[in-house]
């Protein structure tokens, strides 16, 4: 097989390359001067089974246009499978029509995917699982919840934890780590009077005297997290944490969780950290590089990869 990289999370594709004990395809990606991206694959890979890494990201449309343009590449260098391995998939928020005339959009990325040539797709943390059912081909979602769960029993050890849902579409998510962890669980209710801003309502739960962890697949602009903690804290928590699979982190985002009574904010590296979260002392970054890689091998050996969450 071979592993090949665009350009939205170099680290962490020199990092699963660094698992497999492998190195990346040669490969060139670049913008000319009208913004039109332009791929050349150096390499022979006639006949090979390709694992294109790439997360659609900020800039979503540069990054998810390198990332068709390279798979159609590919095919047409007669690649003898595709694998699109996007860690973080973009345009997943916008998965159901939530007023008329609106779009799904995460279907029209899934077509384009699938129409560019990829056979497969390895993704992680879907926001929402009927994605999954939007791709015609095979479609993997792995959990970050294994990488989350080492890092909780190693930070907080015996503590009294309770798992904290920011929103009640969470709750799924929350519970499947508590019930690994043998926490209570605690949700927050609230209300979003508009898009990007939440204002929390209720805390349903008892987390007087407890450390909190509240778990997310996305952290967008900060609002939701920051808006829990405080009110968590006025419900007597000791400690607010924060851990999230995508630190999407827009805008002012890493300065409103520096501001905010949250005590650290734990986010994996699916999207590559901007410098001011790598200089923040509020966020911490978990790899995902061997979960990645892991299951990449699997897939390319035909073997199980339900089986990495057996646990």
């Amino acid at each position: 097989m071979k592993l090949i990289s665009c350009n939205a999370n170099r680290p962490l594709s020199e990092a699963i390359a660094d698992y497999l004990d492998m190195r990346l395809t040669r490969s060139e990606v670049k913008t000319f001067a009208d913004q039109e991206i332009f791929v050349r694959i150096d390499e022979n890979v006639r006949g090979e089974d390709v694992f294109v890494i790439q997360s659609t990201s900020y800039p979503a449309n540069d990054n998810l246009m390198q990332l068709l343009i390279m798979m159609d590449a590919l095919r047409r260098a007669s690649a003898r499978r595709i694998t699109a391995v996007i860690p973080y998939f973009g345009y997943a928020r916008q998965d159901r029509k939530t007023d008329g005339r609106t779009p799904i959009s995460a279907k029209l990325v899934a077509n384009l995917i699938s129409a560019s040539g990829a056979d497969r797709v390895l993704t992680v943390d879907l926001h929402a699982g009927q994605i999954q059912g939007f791709f015609d081909i095979p479609t993997d979602n792995l959990f970050g919840g294994p990488v989350m769960i080492d890092d909780i029993k190693e930070r907080f050890g015996k503590d009294k934890i309770v798992m904290v849902s920011p929103d009640v579409g969470g709750v799924v998510r929350a519970r499947a780590l508590a019930n690994k962890l043998n926490a209570d669980l605690a949700i927050v209710d609230k209300r979003r009077p508009e898009a990007g801003k939440s204002e929390v309502m209720n805390i349903i739960g008892d987390v007087s005297g407890k450390a909190c962890i509240m778990l997310d697949d996305i952290c967008d602009s900060g609002g939701t997290l920051a808006n829990a903690a405080a009110a968590l804290k006025d419900q007597g928590a000791v400690s607010v944490s924060a851990y999230v699979t995508h630190g999407v982190l827009s805008g002012n985002a890493v300065q409103r969780i520096e501001k905010s009574v949250l005590d650290e904010l734990v986010m994996t590296d699916t999207i590559q950290p901007s410098e001011a979260a790598t200089k923040s002392k509020k966020i911490r970054v978990l790899p995902m590089s061997p979960l990645l890689g892991e299951a990449i091998r699997r897939i390319a050996n035909e073997e199980s990869v339900s089986k990495l969450f057996d646990r």
